[in-house]
């Protein structure tokens, strides 16, 4: 089934040096734009992390240190990066949970401002998990009738991505075919910040979601506990969510 696009998808898929969104650093991106038109236009980076690639970490993604020890940092392509994804909806596979969060920090760490809350997310590993459970590799298989080859290769778990998503609404007849609606639907959450520390509740208003204060209002944890809002500016938390904590407590301030 061809995507109902009102805007441009990007599907993309990181390789990282670890699952911490708060301190591990992209070694690959790719990405497959799909404009509302049925054009397509695709493109892979390797990038230096500027680190150490943990062996655990090589021994998924094939990509080592010398793979990418003459390759560019992410700040010198991160410009390039926000200029393709500019005015586009976002896909991926756990890409709510994880590659969007990382995406968000790295473009934070390279300075530069691209609003990513205006765009729609879809996640199709949440459609999976709702309709049947499974990892991308057996997602491919179910919905494609086909082996992924080169699993954890970025550009390939990017196409078997968009390839997965349009089985799917081929397969799912109350999935409607539309960005908007199928953002709503990989969403567990209403997140006020791309990771999940801090969501919004029936009333639209930022509560915690983790911690000793979840499920009460950021504002009001911050009023009768400031020492709270020091912890987390000093703490291993995502600079978005920093970011989050410190517009609700200016804006608590202020009022």
């Amino acid at each position: 089934m061809k995507l109902n696009l009102k805007n441009p998808i990007v599907f993309f898929d990181l390789e990282t040096t670890g699952t911490n969104v708060a301190t591990d650093r992209i070694v690959e991106i790719a990405y497959l734009k799909i404009y509302p038109n049925g054009n397509e236009e695709s493109k892979s980076l390797r990038i230096n992390p500027e680190r150490p690639i943990p062996a655990e970490c090589t021994a998924v993604h094939g990509i080592s240190d010398e793979d990418v020890k003459d390759c560019p940092t992410f700040k010198q392509v991160a410009q390039t990066l926000a200029n393709d994804i500019e005015g586009c909806d976002l896909a991926g596979y756990n890409s709510n949970r994880f590659d969007i969060p990382l995406l968000a920090e790295e473009l934070m760490r390279a300075d530069v401002d691209i609003d990513l809350t205006k765009r729609k997310f879809i996640d199709v590993q949440v459609i999976f998990h709702k309709m049947e459970q499974r990892t991308l590799s057996a997602a491919y298989k179910f919905y494609c009738d086909s082996d992924l080859i080169d699993a954890h290769s970025a550009l390939a778990d990017t196409q078997a991505t968009y390839e997965v998503l349009k089985a799917q609404l081929d397969r799912y007849p109350e999935l409607e075919n539309d960005m908007e609606m199928l953002s709503k639907f990989t969403n567990y959450n209403r997140n006020a910040d791309f990771a999940g520390r801090i969501v919004y509740n029936d009333k639209d208003e930022e509560v915690f979601n983790f911690g000793k204060y979840k499920g009460q209002r950021v504002a009001d944890v911050f009023q009768k506990d400031s020492g709270y809002y020091g912890w987390i500016m000093q703490g291993d938390f995502p600079l978005y969510t920093k970011k989050v904590c410190t517009r609700i407590k200016l804006g608590s301030n202020n009022r």
